[in-house]
């Protein structure tokens, strides 16, 4: 109604610009890890769930055989004291996910393996992403789905990517 009594024309929402969009994407990474112990089929504990970023990323950095990953490595690539990572790998390793071994390049420097048990928890844990993605993502087309699928792996890559570019233009 208007103030005169009249009926008032049904606005359509206006679309966001492109800036609004832009400046939307940091806070929805933020509520992106938040949402992540949602309750799907066999949901991860908080805690397992912190583990799974130590034990990523060792897995990640060792599928190649020529590479190895010591608790220094797990620091630099959370950004983070080595002292934390120290923590942090030490709680995956009484928890039964990691194991140390000497390194076959270096007999003196100590490197990181998944046990079976972490190999599980991380089958596991891609197997509850998987179905937290699907269970978000229900509603939605499959060509968005999937399409959504790829430009999260393309953005993923490019991350993957930032140090390279970083040394390039420097």
């Amino acid at each position: 109604m208007t103030t005169n009594g009249t009926p008032q024309e049904a606005r359509a929402p206006e679309e966001p610009t492109a800036e609004d969009l832009l400046n939307a994407v940091g806070p929805a990474f933020g509520k992106l890890r938040r949402t992540s112990l949602l309750e799907v089929e066999n949901p991860i504990s908080a805690k397992d769930l912190s583990r799974t970023l130590v034990l990523g990323l060792v897995l990640e950095h060792t599928r190649d055989s020529e590479k190895e990953i010591t608790v220094g490595a797990v620091a630099e690539l959370l950004g983070v004291d080595p002292s934390v990572a120290s923590r942090m790998v030490t709680d995956n390793i009484k928890a039964g996910y990691l194991l140390r071994a000497a390194s076959q390049q270096d007999g003196r420097r100590t490197v990181l393996h998944l046990s079976p048990e972490g190999t599980e928890l991380m089958a596991r844990f891609r197997r509850h992403q998987r179905a937290a993605f699907e269970y978000i993502t229900a509603d939605w087309a499959e060509r968005d789905r999937l399409e959504f699928a790829r430009l999260m792996l393309k953005y993923v890559a490019s991350l993957g990517r930032l140090k390279e570019r970083g040394q390039a233009g420097g």
